[in-house]
């Protein structure tokens, strides 16, 4: 029978496969034996994708990663100044301490102090800078993947395609992985963009 609703259920985890739009819209059929209305398992056709491999192996996924290692070590390069400046008035202090002024030490130790709590601050700074920049390059990724991902999937012809970690999949049969499908239509719809 071509109309018909299918229920999948994975333990765990339940996950409700509803009737097709094209069933939604047909009435209702006859009353008929329950063998003859399951669905044919080959008519639902299910698949998942690794997000993480998406992102770990596509042309833009690495083009965002490498900005960000960039742009890490450019402030990496900025922390290794601000180090070796406290490293050098840590042992001016401890050196020559001694034979300064109490003034004159006090101000050296505050001094000291005052670089040490910026170098604190900036080194935040440059954390939430980079989690922020990780994040936007990430949500611009994903949003150019839900097209790609949605295109496959209908030129497929898949039902459902969910994320392979986040959806609790207890079994997935290697032929329903479309990552590798999705990260080849991800690089041919956006090439990689050579960045500064």
């Amino acid at each position: 029978m071509r109309h018909w609703s299918a229920l999948l259920t994975l333990a765990g985890g339940l996950l409700v496969v509803g009737p097709s739009p094209a069933a939604a819209q047909q009435p209702a059929p006859a009353a008929a034996p329950a063998a003859a209305t399951a669905p044919p398992s080959s008519n639902v056709r299910i698949a998942y994708i690794d997000v993480q491999r998406v992102l770990a192996r596509s042309s833009a996924g690495v083009a965002a990663r490498e900005q960000l290692e960039r742009e890490k070590g450019v402030m990496q390069k900025e922390m290794d100044g601000k180090r070796q400046e406290l490293e050098k008035l840590r042992d001016e202090l401890e050196k020559k301490g001694p034979l300064m002024t109490a003034d004159a030490r006090r101000e050296k130790q505050e001094t000291f102090e005052r670089k040490r709590r910026d170098a604190a601050r900036m080194m935040d700074d440059f954390q939430k800078e980079l989690e922020k920049k990780e994040q936007t390059l990430l949500q611009r990724v994903l949003a150019e993947l839900s097209g790609v991902i949605e295109k496959v999937g209908k030129d497929k012809g898949f039902y459902m395609i969910v994320e392979k970690r986040g959806a609790s999949v207890l079994y997935a049969s290697p032929d329903a992985d479309l990552t590798d499908d999705i990260i080849r239509a991800y690089d041919q719809q956006t090439p990689a963009k050579k960045t500064p």
